[in-house]
């Protein structure tokens, strides 16, 4: 992956910049080497047309990510709007990372975990690691060097 080759991503939403949406990519700017494009744009939300405008609005933006990152914390809170994200992904073949709760403070709920391709805790390297893998296939075996004095 290289800067003229982002991996595009989306990360669900309910027309709103919460922390855990924005954690993602804070997370993921601290990641060395890693070149992504935010796909998801929460600040489209459709001025008229209800809720089929908004759902048209959501496949627009999920059609041409590579992955769609689902955090917990938004599956718990609109479970009807994220689940229909997910029917998107999956209708167009995206992979789906589930983030587990930030600060491990409930459990991921049983659907979203039957649905994801992978289930993964809110680390920067772990999560940057998950997009290579579901969305470009990248092997991310990697080794950490711990130095005792």
């Amino acid at each position: 992956m290289y800067e003229n080759n982002p991996i595009r991503v989306y990360v669900t939403h309910t027309f709103a910049e919460d922390e855990d949406y924005l954690r993602i990519f804070e997370f993921l700017e601290g990641v060395d080497r890693f070149f992504y494009v935010n796909l998801s744009k929460p600040e489209n939300v459709p001025a008229s047309g209800g809720m089929e405008a908004i759902k048209e609005e959501l496949i627009r933006q999920i059609k041409e990510c590579e992955a769609v990152v689902v955090p917990a914390a938004h599956y718990q809170r609109n479970p009807e709007l994220i689940r229909f994200q997910m029917d998107v992904a999956d209708a167009n073949e995206k992979p789906i990372i589930a983030v587990r709760h930030f600060g491990g403070t409930a459990e991921t709920p049983k659907e979203l975990l039957d649905r994801a391709n992978e289930h993964i805790e809110w680390n920067p390297r772990e999560i940057a690691d998950a997009l290579r893998r579901q969305a470009r296939l990248e092997d991310t075996s990697r080794w950490d060097v711990i130095d005792f004095p």
